[in-house]
């Protein structure tokens, strides 16, 4: 049963339905079309990535992403391990083993200064995730990479529109790569798209996408006929889910800012909790715009959050914890390793609580929600 206060409400905020039935009167629900098209060039000059290809998830995404990176198996990729399971995955199924280092206590981003350590003669990238849009230190993990001659592949899941210096994520490392599911800021059910800033990949980028054959080229008369020529797989999103992106795209900036009002009545309320010292609230460097895609408190320990978790539940809140380490679990001990010490990693993952934050979310729901929070502060 759906809570009454849901920790996400997926949202229609413009011509999304109409847009769906265009493209079904247009004649083609297979990708590719012109919603698909509108999305990426849309992509394309609001991020600054010289290519933008759709796809039918983030993790597909980062699939290709692995698979123009060259990565085999033996090689290494450098990550944190706080992260979703699709960020180790995608380097995981080409034999590469994920490197797993610390993160930040402040940002939950992957911790700049531990990834010199941990390269070795088998490195072959970094993944930065920008944790709820929030951007990693890309100054220094692209000085690093270059120095060491290693691509970095963002994982920009959560960051649409996120900035470091002014300059959009995604579009900052050789490769990037979007989400679009339900509960992100921009969505269209499932959905992403990979995002290329080495114009030396773009060709192959649209093969990989297309099953291994040079069809892109085909369709724009650069070859009589179109037939296999290196791997891939089918990771076109269908015209339908770009229809549906395309009406949200439209509305991208409306969306932040409805999110970032919500985000800021949040911090503005449980600031007094955290001047006490009962929760600690997310922390933003100057150097981001942030996209409000996530608020979450951090309270003491795991004991806390339980508590606070069960307090949510019986309130009616949807309030949730987020990632378990992937190094901490039974694949992540599998195929990848941990390098130093894990010093943020666990025990920030374990206090942190993601609150309800979704478009729509009104005032009244998120003061009940800071309310029922200041209730439990008092009883601890």
């Amino acid at each position: 049963m759906t809570p009454s206060i849901p920790f996400n409400r997926p949202h229609i905020v413009g011509k999304e339905l109409e847009y769906i039935a265009c493209a079904h009167d247009n004649g083609q629900l297979a990708g590719d079309g012109p919603f698909t098209r509108q999305c990426q060039t849309w992509l394309e000059r609001r991020i600054g990535t010289r290519k933008a290809l759709l796809t039918h998830s983030c993790t597909a995404a980062l699939e290709m992403a692995a698979i123009l990176a060259d990565i085999a198996p033996g090689d290494e990729v450098i990550m944190p391990s706080f992260t979703f399971v699709s960020t180790a995955n995608a380097f995981t199924l080409r034999g590469a083993v994920p490197v797993f280092v610390d993160i930040r206590s402040d940002t939950l981003n992957l911790d700049e200064f531990q990834i010199e350590a941990a390269i070795t003669s088998r490195t072959r990238a970094v993944v930065p995730v920008h944790y709820a849009g929030v951007a990693c230190a890309m100054d220094v993990i692209l000085e690093i990479a270059a120095r060491h001659d290693l691509l970095v592949i963002e994982d920009a899941a959560q960051a649409i529109t996120s900035t470091f210096r002014g300059e959009s994520l995604g579009a900052l490392g050789q490769l990037g790569a979007l989400s679009f599911h339900e509960t992100k800021n921009v969505i269209a059910g499932e959905g992403g798209a990979l995002l290329i800033n080495d114009p030396m990949l773009i060709a192959r980028a649209e093969i990989i996408r297309e099953k291994g054959t040079n069809r892109s080229q085909f369709f724009r008369g650069m070859v009589d006929k179109y037939s296999w020529v290196d791997i891939g797989s089918s990771y076109l999103p269908s015209e339908l889910q770009s229809a549906y992106l395309w009406g949200q795209l439209e509305m991208a900036e409306a969306i932040n800012a409805d999110r970032l009002a919500s985000w800021l009545a949040y911090r503005d309320k449980l600031s007094p909790l955290a001047a006490a010292g009962v929760i600690e609230l997310p922390v933003i460097s100057q150097t981001c715009q942030h996209n409000a895609h996530m608020f979450y408190v951090k309270v003491k320990d795991l004991e806390e959050r339980t508590e606070l978790l069960a307090q949510c539940k019986q309130d009616d809140i949807g309030a949730v914890f987020h990632y378990v380490p992937l190094h901490s679990a039974p694949a992540g001990l599998k195929y990848g390793r941990f390098s130093g010490r894990d010093i943020h990693t666990t025990s920030q993952s374990e206090r942190l609580i993601r609150l309800p934050l979704y478009y729509g979310i009104t005032g009244a729901e998120i003061d009940t929600v800071c309310g029922k929070i200041a209730e439990w502060s008092g009883k601890n």
